[in-house]
């Protein structure tokens, strides 16, 4: 006890010389602003769900265990960790190795359930499924093998039909930049067609195309993707066909700011009908913190 208390003095008197005092960081102001960024720690390719007055947020955890971290929110500011979907690696005989496993997941709400899927780069698509986020999760399910899949979302539409957008790995599919989607079956459980490509982003411009996030609004089908790699750009593409063609247009970028990116993230709509978009900044060694922006809607178009 005398060594700890010692060192405690000592760290003490160097925190005090140096004229520093280390603070816990919290984005809520306490007057009903809030300060970017909301979650100052790393939390790679978020995505985020609303049901009712309770929001859901999920990140990727590449080879760490546990995985796939549940936090909850009321207001989008305050964030708790309530749990993880993964408890082990899955399947278990996976290398825990850096840039493995688990890729961009996407959360989602369907029919009382809510679901998470991901890209495994080295094996393929997984899903996994509860009805309680901060209980314990169904085992994964495979959803399409193959290497080179990731960054999923999937869109339960009108008509039964359920989709998957994604995109791919370079590094195991030899190919990248591009933004396929895929029918499923009714479950949500396995790909039942061969993905159809909805954009390019080979085009000489939109280079690095990734992360996309599926929506339907005012009968339009939205892929929101980042493109230019962690520091560049997020697009909007819209189309009244899930196949497209698909209009693009850029929604955010770094301009004048020293915030770059903003790289992957996913829009939710709030009980009250406010939308907001969270993404990430790569912040090095600090890892990539998340970002709350407001959003709105022009000629349907996100903004």
């Amino acid at each position: 006890m005398k060594c700890i208390l010692l060192f405690l003095s000592l760290v003490c008197s160097l925190s005090v010389s140096a004229q520093y005092c280390s603070e816990v960081w919290s984005p809520d102001n306490g007057d009903g602003t809030y300060t970017n960024p909301v979650i100052n720690a790393d939390y790679s390719d978020p995505d985020v769900v609303a049901v009712g007055d309770d929001y859901y947020l999920t990140a990727s955890s590449f080879n760490c265990m546990p995985g796939l971290p549940i936090l909850h929110s009321k207001d989008l500011v305050n964030w708790e960790i309530i749990g993880h979907a993964l408890r082990s690696q899955f399947p278990d005989s996976v290398r825990t190795q850096h840039g493995m496993g688990v890729y961009a997941p996407s959360i989602r709400y369907h029919s009382g359930e809510f679901y998470i899927y991901w890209g495994d780069p080295d094996r393929g698509i997984f899903m996994v499924k509860t009805k309680d986020p901060a209980g314990e999760w169904e085992k994964p399910v495979m959803v399409v093998e193959g290497l080179g899949y990731i960054d999923t979302t999937p869109l339960w539409d009108e008509d039964g039909k359920v989709y998957l957008v994604h995109a791919w790995a370079g590094s195991r599919a030899a190919f990248n930049s591009v933004i396929t989607v895929c029918e499923m079956n009714a479950g949500g459980t396995k790909v039942i067609s061969e993905p159809v490509l909805v954009f390019d982003g080979n085009d000489g411009v939109n280079h690095t195309i990734e992360g996309p996030k599926f929506y339907k609004r005012n009968g339009y089908y939205y892929i929101l993707a980042p493109a230019g790699g962690v520091t560049g750009w997020q697009l909007a593409l819209r189309s009244r066909n899930v196949y497209g063609p698909y209009e693009s247009k850029i929604v955010m970028a770094q301009g004048d700011t020293d915030i770059n990116g903003p790289h992957q993230g996913g829009w939710v709509e709030t009980c009250t009908g406010e939308s907001w978009f969270i993404n990430f900044q790569d912040k090095a060694m600090y890892g990539r913190v998340l970002h709350l922006n407001p959003m709105k809607w022009e000629n349907d178009w996100p903004v």
